[in-house]
């Protein structure tokens, strides 16, 4: 089915072309419709218009409204102050307009005019060590960010650029050589022949990091062996790289365990790290140099740009490659560039990384440019993201002082919300098997909804005490409001006199113009959200469209609208359309929506 178009589109386009009727020399001009407290849609754009124009504002205000088409759509327009239109939309138009909508598996939701390929690079744990909660950010954003575009029609190539490359592995490697039982298990299967946990994986890892690294520091010798196995895991030596790859694969056992807590789908053809990228670094620098884009500053390679200077004044470059010979970050992230755009075909590079490594991404992008990587048609933009706090306002810590395991910050979340659940399964009549399933949802809906209704540029305190609470901008009151709304459903169709049928001859309640206008604004917010990388705009959507149906459900009998049925009938529609419309909003979030709760 075609998209349809949403009532504000429809609207502002008629004032549109009544501006151009009265004012034809002025070419194309936007009407700067708004949602108004005054009508339903403010159009305020005749004041800037009149004064370019040197026409008095309200005559020209008074001119557009005469020539305004309002047939089928607009009910009253009124002139308001020095020239603002008021705009008030006919019952039948808005009724008419979420039928169709409801028609719609998407939701009359339409698809990007000129969809690109987006590479959005999230979700980047390192092999060998723990996620901890500074990991929950970037895989929650960039998941949500995902699922968001590839709603509107883009092509969406996930990447999980990894850290598994560098020094820390040539003392991990040595260590194994002369210990080999430490991992004497295969990556699927723990000692007993089982298959083995994440927990297990990273605690085998944990404890030979542990021990390389005491012994790294304590003996001189193997230091100088383990620095020669860096040499050797650079150069490819065979029996080197087959036990850098047992870290990889006993880490990815680990890092699936965890994503799989978050309810996040990743795909192992997703996850290509540092080492993906090892063949095209000296390529990349080859290139960079013969273009005078990077030049030689005592040995190292180095980009150096006009704004980025250190404390001292003097220009602060990018080094990609060190005097040594070795390659940086930056080499890898230009060869990524490179290999994104080429390769993949991607129009857009979306990297979802920690607001603290700005200044490199800048210094990245920037020489990405001038070598003629990135251009108009290829752009690459950092959703960067604040940090997570404790209740205190300081960066969440235990109490120790210690870095917050994410597992162990997701499994206190379920446990909270399975308790919160199970307080109301007897009352609906929950099983044990649907308490233990609705506490997943709720736990880690919570953590993520959290995250997600913070502007991503912004520090936010996980307080696990609101995140799970039944009223407030939370997750599990949004899931509640579906869960309420089903129910109400199930009885409607239980007493077989009720079926979610439109009734666009209806007059409609202010409570129901107000739920109704705001279900008609879902499309237009996706598109926003997408184009502003902005999945923080869709939380603040739901959050306000549960509210709206809170009043709505208070001031509007459903199943007992007497004496009118079909009103009934009109107000049950509602009710499916805000339940569909929910449930669709909180899966582009990463968040799932219990039937019952």
């Amino acid at each position: 089915m075609a998209s349809v178009p949403s009532l504000a589109s429809s609207v502002n386009q008629r004032v549109a072309d009544a501006l151009a009727s009265a004012l034809p020399d002025a070419g194309a001009s936007d009407p700067l419709l708004r949602r108004s407290d005054r009508a339903d849609f403010q159009a305020n754009g005749i004041l800037a218009l009149a004064k370019k124009a040197k026409a008095n504002p309200r005559e020209l205000a008074t001119t557009v409204v005469e020539g305004i088409d309002t047939a089928g759509l607009i009910q009253e327009i009124e002139v308001s102050g020095p020239g603002f239109l008021n705009i008030t939309i006919t019952d039948r138009a808005i009724v008419e307009t979420l039928a169709a909508r409801a028609a719609d598996d998407r939701l009359g939701v339409p698809l990007a005019a000129k969809p690109g390929t987006t590479v959005i690079d999230y979700a980047q744990p390192n092999v060998a060590k723990e996620m901890h909660v500074g990991h929950l950010r970037s895989a929650v954003i960039g998941a949500a960010m995902v699922e968001i575009l590839e709603f509107t029609g883009e092509k969406v190539v996930r990447r999980h650029h990894i850290g598994d490359w560098g020094t820390q592995f040539g003392m991990l490697i040595q260590y194994l050589l002369e210990h080999p039982h430490e991992l004497d298990h295969k990556s699927s299967e723990s000692a007993d022949g089982g298959e083995v946990s994440g927990e297990e994986a990273m605690s085998n890892l944990n404890r030979l990091y542990k021990a390389s690294r005491t012994l790294f520091d304590s003996d001189e010798e193997f230091k100088t062996r383990a620095r020669a196995r860096v040499v050797d895991l650079q150069a490819g030596e065979p029996e080197t790289l087959a036990l850098w790859q047992r870290f990889v694969d006993e880490s990815k056992i680990y890092f699936y365990s965890v994503f799989n807590k978050l309810d996040m789908d990743i795909q192992d053809p997703d996850v290509i790290g540092e080492s993906g990228y090892n063949d095209m670094l000296v390529e990349t620098c080859k290139l960079l140099e013969d273009s005078g884009v990077a030049v030689r500053s005592n040995g190292a390679l180095c980009v150096f740009f006009d704004d980025v200077k250190g404390q001292d004044g003097n220009p602060t470059p990018l080094i990609v490659q060190k005097s040594d010979g070795g390659f940086g970050y930056a080499a890898t992230d230009l060869s990524a560039i490179r290999d994104r755009v080429s390769e993949l075909g991607a129009t857009e590079l979306i990297y979802v990384v920690d607001a603290r490594q700005s200044l490199h991404f800048k210094m990245v992008f920037e020489t990405a440019r001038r070598a003629g990587w990135l251009n108009e048609d290829t752009k690459a933009v950092q959703l960067a993201f604040g940090t997570v706090l404790g209740k205190d306002g300081k960066p969440f810590k235990t109490r120790e002082g210690e870095t917050v395991r994410l597992v162990d910050l997701l499994d206190e979340a379920v446990d909270r919300a399975t308790a919160v659940v199970r307080e109301k399964a007897e009352k609906i009549g929950l099983s044990e098997e649907e308490i233990v399933e609705n506490g997943q949802y709720v736990g880690i809906g919570a953590v993520k909804y959290a995250d997600l209704s913070t502007s991503a540029s912004r520090d936010y305190k996980f307080d696990l005490d609101q995140m799970v609470s039944l009223t407030g901008d939370t997750s599990v009151y949004l899931q509640y409001a579906y869960a309420r709304i089903k129910s109400i459903l199930r009885k409607a169709g239980e007493a077989g006199d009720r079926k979610p049928v439109a009734h666009p001859e209806l007059e409609l309640a202010p409570a129901e113009r107000a739920l109704g206008l705001h279900l008609d604004h879902f499309g237009e917010l996706i598109a926003e959200a997408a184009a502003e990388h902005a999945p923080h705009k869709v939380a603040a959507y739901l959050y306000q469209l549960s509210s709206l149906f809170a009043t709505f459900y208070e001031q509007c009998p459903v199943v007992k609208p007497e004496p009118e049925l079909v009103v009934g009938e009109n107000r049950l529609f509602l009710c499916d359309l805000t339940a569909r419309t929910l449930s669709k909003g909180m899966s582009l979030l990463g968040i799932r929506t219990p039937e019952k709760l």
